[in-house]
């Protein structure tokens, strides 16, 4: 076995808490300033994280959220005007609005029912079918062009109707009654 010359780094005092040469005593309270640079690193991740998600979707938005104490908030944009629904069908013989009825039930009859109720208060019903569904639960007046939301409105009421809707799926008139299961005719 080979025997090695002493030299000064052998000789090192007993009270000294090192492990090999190059390494000193522990310091207290470094485990509190890794921990620190963890969270730190953490929420820049974080917040860079967001930004980037913000860039790709607009509905991530970043603020203060509220009103400032001093602040007050004005309303902004035209008010939604009030329709008045039509129930004559005579004061809007100009307009040449038409109304289908389709039966959105299992019932048989059912258009013809909602149909003869609105011609007895004089709409004009060019036309009653079968729905292709069979399973609506409400009746709804549906009409396609704006325009004529006040008149969908009016036969809503003239048939007891729960719901009005704006839809082009039926172009074949100007307005569409589709009855559902609600309905009592």
């Amino acid at each position: 076995m080979a025997n090695f010359r002493t030299d000064q780094f052998d000789n090192l005092p007993e009270n000294i808490d090192r492990v090999g040469a190059h390494r000193g005593p522990k310091v207290k309270g470094r485990g509190w300033i890794t921990f620190a640079w963890a969270v730190l690193a953490t929420a820049v991740i974080v917040v860079g994280g967001l930004y980037v998600l913000s860039i790709f979707d607009g509905s991530i938005k970043f603020g203060l959220g509220g009103t400032t104490a001093g602040s007050t908030s004005t309303p902004s944009g035209t008010p939604t005007p009030v329709i008045t629904p039509i129930t004559n069908p005579t004061a809007i013989a100009s307009r040449n609005i038409t109304v289908t009825v389709l039966n959105g039930t299992d019932i048989v009859g059912q258009q013809t029912k909602a149909g003869d109720a609105l011609t007895a208060k004089g709409w004009d019903v060019i036309a009653t079918a079968n729905s292709s569904s069979t399973s609506i639960k409400v009746t709804t007046v549906y009409y396609s062009n704006a325009a004529d939301q006040d008149v969908a409105e009016g036969i809503e009421l003239a048939l007891g109707a729960k719901n009005i809707g704006f839809t082009n799926e039926y172009p074949g008139s100007s307005i569409t009654v589709v009855v559902g299961a609600d309905y009592k005719g």
